[in-house]
């Protein structure tokens, strides 16, 4: 055991997780701890040493073949698999091992080791049940599959998450799971990523019993002796081969639309394993999913996509800490502003919602109850959420806030009147925050008589969707206050990215020449259709069009003025006809109409017919993000390439697959991104002039 590890008994006992009655020790490693009780039914706990979460390395798997030769000897009643923490199960493999790896016949061996550990004790005479509480997810997972019985503790999570990392389960997952439930409903569960709950666990069969923690060690010896029967809901019309073909094409049609198989290969290689294999034995389905585990996990998309979660990782650390923010009040119950609004109360903070408009916050409220039936998964706790938001006419609650969110309108002006109103109302050791999108804090601060307790907090459109926030300081704002916005946005589960105030900071920054390239496409005649599928053949989210309607045509010519007045860097004209469209109110999908038209479901109506984009229009709206972002670098508008990488992907969507902007340039070569601008400089104009920094950056 590693010194200063508490011990797993003393770990579950703080936590008051049940570990058996009268459970006497009888092996340790350093992540392991093998009890026994008095029943004589062993419990397996891995607590992993100088971790918060339980993840298996090789190490843990090692460890874990040992322990398991000692229950082959001890031969107990049965054997219990349970975590030592308090948070969860496992969050699956140690994805530090994963990165780097480029040898597949390295990878295989491995895989194929750590599958006979987890054949063994699929194979133990005995029975054997995961208790599982918290998350349980990948590799975890692939472990209780391996167990005869699973009983979940009430509030459970079971996923596999690999396709996000660009893999599929590779220890067991892709045969054991359409063993155990309906197979369309496992393929579900491995194409999509997503996590299920308790109940749907219940009622899928993949698990054998819901009980509340109390009651865990009865359920385990219902399934000891037998009075509590194993699940089994696999197989059905899969067996045949004609079915598995004809659920195997729907299922690529589906994978083709979210991930292109040039792109995203995994979704596409575990169809193939199942259709292929999905009735045959299970020797070669696993010799066979092993073989296509390593294959991706050597590839670039892994590779890549591996990256992308080690930069999530690192922006979201930037969260860590306890901010003692517990009541929130936001100015302004539009979109943005009650959204956020809608999004702290979800999160469990109590919040007050206030506007001029009394149709504003009531239709705020009504966006925040559907927000609550689609995330928060119970009753009680959509009720509790509902409870915590309090519409706020005449705006009380500001009084009582630890923290104000202004989010009205996009002007100077009205911000700082707003200001004047609130700041001699909010307490003294409150902070005040602007939902700005693009205003540099300096045209604010003067507003308020606390300058070192007023900084940014650009949320993202739909909130609930994009994890990243930009957390905007200037050169008067106190390290204290930053430090609790930035635990603030930890708290309510986002990516706090910490940015200097200049205009558009650091994303509005750098998606302005994505945007107004497309703007200046379109007024030399090109079809916004190819320069839209230009972008999403890269790998974007969504073309510019589309992007700027979604944003609001009358928030990009707000932005793109702000920056064509704050920046040195040329910024393309924005055209005369954008002004008229803004002015008749066709502002985009928010009013129905922008640069498409949009159904009722709010999806643009697009042409089919329109000319093949090419490389060169990509390079268009592409390079110029890219020079952009090296700009940002180099004045310091964010501090490090992490940082700016993670913002990209998270804010923008960012090609995920390339790993993010920087990374996508030293693959292609900083060397042809540089001759590529200077290409296009010639061609086009200065604002393509390749920014001095490029030569700062490593091609590493």
């Amino acid at each position: 055991m590693a010194v200063g590890t508490m011990p797993a008994g003393k770990h579950l006992n703080r936590n008051r997780l049940a570990l058996g009655p009268a459970a006497q020790e009888v092996a340790r490693t350093e992540h392991w701890s093998l009890f026994k009780d008095g029943d004589a039914v062993a419990w397996l706990v891995l607590d992993r040493a100088g971790e918060s979460t339980n993840t298996l390395s090789e190490p843990v798997m090692t460890e874990l073949e040992t322990l398991l030769e000692k229950v082959e000897a001890v031969q107990p009643k049965g054997l219990v698999l349970r975590s030592g923490k308090a948070g969860g199960f496992i969050a699956g493999a140690d994805i530090r091992d994963f990165s780097g790896v480029s040898q597949t016949d390295v990878v295989e061996a491995r895989m194929t080791r750590a599958h006979a550990i987890v054949d063994r004790l699929a194979a133990l005479p005995m029975p054997s049940v995961a208790v599982v509480h918290g998350h349980c997810l990948g590799g975890g997972l692939e472990l209780a599959l391996a167990c005869r019985f699973r009983i979940a503790v009430e509030g459970a999570v079971f996923g596999f998450p690999e396709v996000l990392l660009g893999l599929h389960p590779g220890l067991g997952g892709t045969f054991r799971l359409p063993a155990l439930i309906d197979p369309v409903e496992a393929m579900k569960m491995m194409l999509t990523g997503k996590s299920v709950h308790t109940a749907k666990a219940r009622k899928f069969g993949l698990v054998d019993a819901v009980v509340e923690e109390r009651h865990v060690v009865n359920a385990v010896k219902a399934a000891i002796s037998g009075d509590l029967k194993p699940t089994r809901r696999g197989a059905g019309l899969s067996r045949f081969s004609f079915y598995r073909g004809l659920a195997a094409r729907k299922m690529r049609s589906m994978a083709a639309k979210h991930a292109p198989e040039e792109h995203y290969p995994a979704p596409h290689r575990l169809i193939d394993l199942w259709e292929n294999h999905g009735a045959g034995k299970k020797d070669v389905m696993q010799k066979e999913e092993i073989r296509s585990f390593s294959r991706l996990l050597t590839g670039e998309t892994a590779q890549n996509l591996i990256h992308v979660f080690f930069l999530r990782e690192t922006l979201k650390a930037g969260g860590k800490g306890t901010s003692d923010i517990a009541q929130v009040h936001v100015i302004g119950a539009g979109t943005m502003g009650g959204d956020i609004a809608a999004w702290c109360a979800a999160r469990g903070l109590r919040v007050t919602l206030s506007d001029l408009d009394e149709k504003a916050l009531a239709a705020a409220i009504g966006r925040a109850g559907k927000l609550f039936d689609t995330r928060l998964h119970s009753g009680i706790a959509r009720r509790d959420a509902s409870d915590r938001l309090t519409p706020d006419f005449a705006g009380d609650g500001v009084r009582q806030a630890d923290l104000v969110i202004e989010a009205v309108a996009e002007k100077a002006e009205v911000k700082r009147k707003v200001f004047e109103t609130v700041a001699p109302l909010i307490k003294k050791d409150a902070i005040l925050a602007t939902n700005t999108s693009s205003i540099p804090l300096k045209e604010l601060r003067t507003a308020v008589p606390f300058p070192e307790r007023l900084l940014g907090l650009h949320f993202f459109n739909p909130v609930a969707r994009m994890e990243l926030v930009e957390v905007v300081s200037h050169d008067g704002v106190s390290a204290a206050a930053l430090a609790r916005l930035k635990a603030f946005c930890g708290s309510i589960d986002r990516l706090p990215a910490a940015v200097k105030s200049s205009p558009g900071f650091l994303i509005n920054r750098v998606l302005t020449p994505y945007l107004t390239e497309a703007f200046v496409m379109l007024d030399e005649g090109m079809e916004k259709e190819t320069i839209d599928q230009s972008a999403v053949s890269f790998g974007m989210p969504m073309g510019p069009i589309e992007l700027a309607d979604r944003v609001g045509l009358d928030i990009c010519l707000e932005v793109a003025r702000t920056m064509r007045a704050g920046l040195d860097t040329p910024v393309p004209d924005v055209p005369a006809w954008l002004d008229s469209m803004v002015a008749e109110g066709h502002t985009g999908r928010k009013a129905g109409r922008g640069f498409y038209t949009y159904d009722r479901n709010g999806e643009p109506r697009k042409s089919a017919k329109h000319p093949e984009p090419q490389a060169a229009i990509t390079d268009r709206l592409i390079l110029p993000m890219l020079n952009t972002c090296v700009t940002c670098l180099r004045e310091g508008v964010v501090g490090d390439e992490k940082t700016l990488e993670g913002s990209m992907i998270f804010a923008t969507g960012f090609a995920p697959f390339r790993g993010g902007p920087l990374r996508y340039a030293r693959a292609r070569g900083i060397e042809e991104i540089v001759a590529a601008l200077e290409r296009l400089q010639a061609q086009h104009g200065d604002r393509f002039n390749p920014d001095p920094y490029w030569r700062n950056l490593s091609s590493g």
